[in-house]
């Protein structure tokens, strides 16, 4: 028997279980994993709390890093013994081991610990798509980044800086303006002492951005779109404060004739050629020293329903990572 984490209905940080399960072999395009680390990210309270329904009884967890004990027919690309890492569905990464399509795995490289690889895979592989195929950017660019002190933030303002990039980034505190600061934005807005569409505005003279990544939601939708020079992109990534509520179309065309678009990471790793690309390009940004993955908190597995917690109060900065 193996101990994970289990819903068995939906709700808060205490609907979560810590129970012994059965692990079983992998059956075909299946391997099993012993994680070493797992990540923590703002997708799995969707789960939790029934945002994305899924049937229960159900695991949590979309990442997580560790060596392939076995693998079912028709597995070429990893075998036993391998280091993996790996972000993508179903949830289930909240364990000691478990069984998964093995087509998420990929080869962990030896300059690359367990926890880093556990904390970077969703995260940077959803900066790598945002700034290299949902909006491509070529370097020159001011863009406008919300929650820049978090687990995808931090690897945002480094990526950004990276890349030639002038990144404005929202935080909830002076602390984590700080820290933004510290991993390459080049301008700080604490929402909760300034406006942020005045800041941006008085930042870029009046022009406003070509685009804004947006993992806040309902409580920053309508302001990053006045953040938005004409033709710009909105691209909405996440719902922290809640799903973006029903709106007008005409909003687009009133502030110039607007884009938008809702992406999430599966899409992008859906192809087995796109999930190689992405994540080869992660890993020489992680290894070159380029980005660096800060794990701020470690919770052990048992003491999830914390980890939750400590998330949605946004006491965490940079990434989590839960230990079996």
């Amino acid at each position: 028997m193996t101990k994970a984490i289990r819903i068995f209905k939906t709700g808060g940080p205490e609907v979560m279980e810590y129970v012994d399960v059965e692990v079983g072999e992998p059956g075909p395009g299946e391997a099993r994993v012993r994680h070493h680390a797992c990540g923590l990210n703002y997708i799995d309270v969707y789960f939790r709390t029934g945002l994305y329904p899924q049937p229960l009884p159900a695991g949590l967890g979309m990442e997580g890093a560790g060596v392939v004990e076995a693998v079912g027919s028709g597995v070429t690309h990893v075998k036993a013994g391998d280091r993996v890492a790996y972000a993508g569905r179903p949830p289930g990464a909240y364990a000691e081991a478990r069984v998964m399509p093995a087509a998420a795995l990929v080869k962990l490289p030896d300059n690359i610990d367990f926890e880093t690889g556990a904390a970077m895979m969703l995260q940077g592989l959803t900066v790598q798509y945002l700034f290299r195929r949902t909006f491509p950017l070529k370097g020159g660019e001011t863009v406008l980044f919300h929650a820049a002190a978090g687990g995808v933030g931090l690897i945002a303002c480094q990526w950004a800086r990276a890349l030639g990039v002038t990144l404005i980034g929202t935080v909830g505190s002076d602390a984590k303006g700080e820290l933004a600061k510290q991993h390459g934005a080049a301008h700080v807005i604490n929402y909760n002492t300034e406006n942020f569409v005045e800041r941006v505005k008085e930042i870029t003279g009046g022009k406003g951005v070509p685009v804004v990544y947006d993992s806040i939601g309902k409580d920053t939708f309508i302001g990053s779109l006045d953040c938005l020079s004409p033709l710009g992109t909105m691209v909405s990534f996440g719902s922290a404060s809640g799903p973006v509520p029903p709106f007008n179309l005409n909003e687009l065309a009133s502030r110039g004739s607007l884009f938008i678009t809702r992406p999430t990471l599966f899409s992008y790793t859906a192809q087995r050629e796109d999930l190689d690309a992405m994540a080869a390009e992660l890993f020489d940004m992680v290894g070159s020293g380029k980005v660096k993955i800060e794990i701020n908190q470690r919770y052990a597995l048992k003491d999830a329903a914390q980890a939750h917690i400590d998330l949605e109060s946004r006491k965490t900065t940079g990434s989590s990572i839960l230990l079996p």
